[in-house]
């Protein structure tokens, strides 16, 4: 099985890829076992679409690589906590656990119009089974926000 670390590496680096086509500074990366069935990052601006969040990117990549709705014993590898929207595609999709660096609070520092809603509190109240482990390379996932701060034709959303 790919670890958790090796996983949220492959996050970075589609992060990264993504922040040098011009993309806000998150990267997701989901794998079933040992195999990576997906990699993504955010094309919100790029495709002019505001649900294209990396993780909703990388689920709808995942679903086409395995030809299933569902990604029943993924693991998720995400960049930064997901966002109220992604947390919920997460749990429909079935995914069993997600490991995020960055937090909602450091989005929302870096300029990020967040929802102010920690996904843990989301899987509470709505009962879920997945599982939310934080803290993954936080501080290399972090460093994606100062990365895109430094470039000064970054858009705020």
């Amino acid at each position: 099985m790919i670890s958790p670390e090796d996983l949220m590496r492959m996050a970075i680096d589609k992060c990264r890829e993504g922040l040098r086509r011009g993309q806000s500074p998150f990267g997701c990366a989901i794998a079933v076992g040992d195999r990576v069935i997906a990699k993504e990052h955010n094309t919100v601006v790029l495709t002019t679409d505001i649900t294209a969040h990396a993780e909703v990117n990388a689920i709808r990549a995942a679903n086409r690589q395995i030809k299933d709705i569902f990604l029943e014993n993924a693991i998720v590898a995400t960049t930064c906590e997901p966002c109220p929207m992604c947390m919920a595609a997460l749990h429909w999709a079935r995914v069993d656990t997600v490991f995020y660096g960055a937090t909602i609070a450091d989005a929302d520092a870096a300029g990020f119009n967040e929802l102010q809603f920690p996904a843990a509190e989301l899987l509470k109240q709505g009962g879920s089974r997945v599982k939310l482990i934080p803290g993954t390379l936080a501080d290399d996932c972090k460093q994606l926000f100062h990365e895109w701060l430094a470039d000064p034709s970054h858009k705020v959303y």
